[in-house]
């Protein structure tokens, strides 16, 4: 088996090396997990599940400091949001315990009509089959634990395939499972090629696909797949903020700079185009540059660092470009607009750069927010509308007529009041619409889309 090496986006550090799996060694996983599925009579009783994930919550709980580590290491997440992933990462785990406590079904009346007299029917959930998960490199640890530890819970075999960048998380997430008590096979991480991938999201062995990442390969992995495939596909948006003439701007300032710069602005819904009403837009783009100048980046081991590495030098450049295409286009540069390192870019603050730059029509995936001037809340949500995704978006206003207006009519899956659009709990319901995905996030709603839900109808005379 070959192997490829792991390096920190930082300073292109060796990390670790891992398994690169050949297309032979891809088909004997998928065969591996098919015969776990076809073997009913051999499934995992939920009581071994939750025995397991219960081992797994005090492993993962005894390796904080190492998990924490290893996430920012190979992905680039500063080391104190990253202990905040591993931590969240150990809750998901119980969430999914707890889940399972109410994943039941229910009975359906029968009587109602002569037909259906002397009968009784109730619902029950059984795992939907195989289970194959695509992750990203932006949450190494949580995405692999919200896509593999519901698949553990409901009982389906699952295989994921880590980014290459950002391996060595997922791979600790089987291991610990192993560690764990989960029998071999019902959980295993692939590292291979594109091919690879492709093998595993289109075979008809394969069940369910969860991909996250970029919305053209997700888009075409998902009309690739074998007919009956379950779908869900999580991809990226562009997150607007409205802010209304009333907002708050003492308290709503640090909320757009940790939307706008967690993890240097390298998640799905990271704050990235502002709608400020003209009135106090000087004010909020001022205040927002002054936070943005001081926020501490380089090392993401360093605990003080609070903006880390783009996940690689390739990344650097094209913010850059998109950047510097922006101000040629009239945009004015408030903060930032360049690289401090090979791997590091100042965060940006920009303000009316212009509808047709691509800071406007694309997802960043960088350090740079942007700021539009608008008079008429109408306007600003229509251009918030204008682009073809829908995940999540925010307003900040202290006036409850204008928050329920921007709910009701944002284009976006969640619409936060008074909060940055990057806030999540694992409970709730995450997921994108349009261009940005298909199908729901969360422990809970991904053990319910991981599962069918199976009919039993019983006749007898005493009925």
């Amino acid at each position: 088996m070959n192997t490829i090496e792991v390096t920190s986006p930082y300073d292109d550090s060796v990390v670790g090396n891992v398994p690169f799996s050949t297309m032979e060694e891809v088909e004997a996983a998928l065969d591996l997990a098919y015969e776990k599925f076809q073997d009913r009579k051999n499934w995992l009783p939920k009581h071994k599940r939750i025995e397991v994930l219960e081992n797994l919550v005090k492993i993962m709980s005894s390796q904080v400091e190492d998990l924490t580590k290893l996430c920012a290491s190979e992905g680039g997440k500063p080391y104190m949001d990253s202990k905040v992933e591993a931590l969240r990462a150990i809750n998901s785990v119980k969430l999914a315990i707890e889940h399972l406590g109410v994943y039941e079904g229910k009975e359906v009346a029968m009587g109602q009509t002569a037909s259906s007299v002397n009968r009784m029917a109730y619902t029950f959930k059984e795992p939907i089959g195989v289970a194959v998960a695509i992750s990203a490199f932006n949450h190494p640890l949580n995405l692999a634990i919200g896509q593999v530890i519901p698949a553990v819970a409901v009982g389906c075999p699952v295989i994921i395939r880590p980014a290459t960048q950002t391996p060595m998380s997922a791979l600790k997430v089987v291991e610990m499972l192993k560690e764990a008590g989960l029998p071999d096979g019902w959980a295993q991480g692939i590292v291979c090629d594109r091919k690879g991938s492709e093998y595993l999201a289109t075979s008809p062995k394969t069940s369910f696909l969860t991909f996250i990442g970029s919305a053209s390969v997700g888009w075409y992995l998902s009309s690739k797949v074998a007919p009956g495939t379950r779908v869900a596909l999580e991809h990226g948006g562009v997150a607007p903020v409205i802010v209304a003439k009333d907002a708050d701007i003492e308290t709503m300032i640090p909320d757009l700079a940790k939307g706008g710069f967690y993890h240097a602005g390298q998640v799905c819904v990271s704050v990235q185009r502002v709608y400020v009403h003209e009135s106090i837009v000087d004010e909020v783009s001022s205040k927002l540059a002054a936070v943005a100048s001081k926020l501490v980046v380089g090392n993401q081991l360093d605990p003080k660092t609070e903006v880390g590495p783009l996940i690689n030098h390739g990344e650097v450049d094209r913010v850059e470009q998109w950047v510097n295409e922006a101000v040629e286009k009239g945009a004015k540069l408030l903060v930032g607009g360049k690289r401090i390192s090979a791997s590091c870019f100042e965060p940006t603050v920009l303000l009316n750069p212009s509808e047709d730059s691509l800071v406007s029509k694309k997802e960043v995936f960088g350090p740079v927010v942007c700021i539009y001037s608008y008079s008429d809340i109408d306007e600003a949500i229509a251009r918030a509308n204008s682009l073809p995704v829908s995940f999540q978006a925010a307003v900040f206003s202290k006036n409850i007529d204008t928050c329920l207006k921007c709910v009701k009519q944002l284009n976006g899956t969640a619409v936060m009041v008074n909060d940055h659009t990057a806030f999540r709990v694992d409970w709730m319901p995450f997921g994108g619409a349009k261009e940005s995905g298909i199908g729901v996030g969360g422990i809970s709603h991904v053990m319910d889309e991981m599962s069918n839900v199976k009919m039993m109808v019983i006749k007898s005379s005493i009925l």
